[in-house]
């Protein structure tokens, strides 16, 4: 990670350590804010694609879901605009859930790809900040992502991971534990990786919602342009 992503990590830990009696990355109760206004162009080109494109399911938690975003504002919606406007033709599914730990997430990956109308091109996958966030061991942590990652491996789904790092107020052993998990699970299944998934926005007040845990839509467009060329790499020829 550059220099810039680990002053990331540093703002990112201390935020997360303020706000960690939340405990959940998000909470799906809560009340949506009002949709903020984008561009019509992307969203019309967006709504057009045909259902026989490739599928790309974005599956993770609260960052993934749109917590406090309008429909179009989450990271789904801005990806598939991002790959539109870089010539890459797919439809991004929402599967985040708010609050979602990796336990959680390994008991629904079997029914979300099960009921997809497609096969997935790609699964992006983004999953452990709950688990930090609630004290998880990273031992579980770790178990769940392999069995994700092992089933998506099983049915023959390139994988986009993205990464989360722990809080400073949990310790130098638990960051030991916790941190490199990203890394070594992408390694071991050949997975393309996003180290840090807030890299270049949790920095800037400005791409932040008010928590300073969740990115607001202009943060999440930062992060769908990071993205969007790594899933463009992973998705297999067309």
């Amino acid at each position: 990670m550059k220099a810039a992503g680990w002053r990331s990590v540093g703002i990112y830990g201390c935020a997360i350590a303020l706000c960690q009696p939340l405990a959940a990355c998000g909470s799906a109760d809560a009340p949506p804010a009002p949709p903020a206004p984008r561009e019509e162009a992307k969203a019309d080109a967006a709504a057009a694609l045909r259902r026989d494109v490739p599928l790309v399911i974005a599956f993770g938690d609260s960052l993934y879901a749109g917590y406090r975003l309008g429909p179009r504002d989450g990271l789904a919606p801005q990806l598939q605009a991002q790959l539109l406007a870089d010539g890459i033709r797919v439809r991004v599914q929402n599967a985040g859930v708010s609050g979602d730990t990796t336990a959680a997430g390994r008991q629904r990956l079997s029914f979300v790809l099960d009921n997809a109308k497609s096969k997935p091109a790609l699964v992006v996958l983004g999953l452990g900040g709950n688990d930090m966030l609630r004290g998880i061991g990273p031992d579980e942590t770790r178990a769940n992502l392999d069995a994700m990652l092992a089933e998506l491996d099983r049915r023959g789904i390139p994988v986009l991971l993205t990464g989360m790092v722990a809080a400073p107020n949990l310790g130098a052993d638990y960051a030991k534990a916790f941190n490199p998990i990203f890394h070594e699970l992408a390694t071991k299944y050949g997975a393309s990786l996003y180290p840090f998934i807030l890299d270049n926005v949790v920095t800037d007040p400005s791409l932040m919602l008010d928590d300073h845990i969740h990115p607001n839509a202009k943060g999440v467009e930062v992060i769908a342009q990071g993205l969007a060329p790594l899933v463009g790499a992973a998705l297999p020829e067309q």
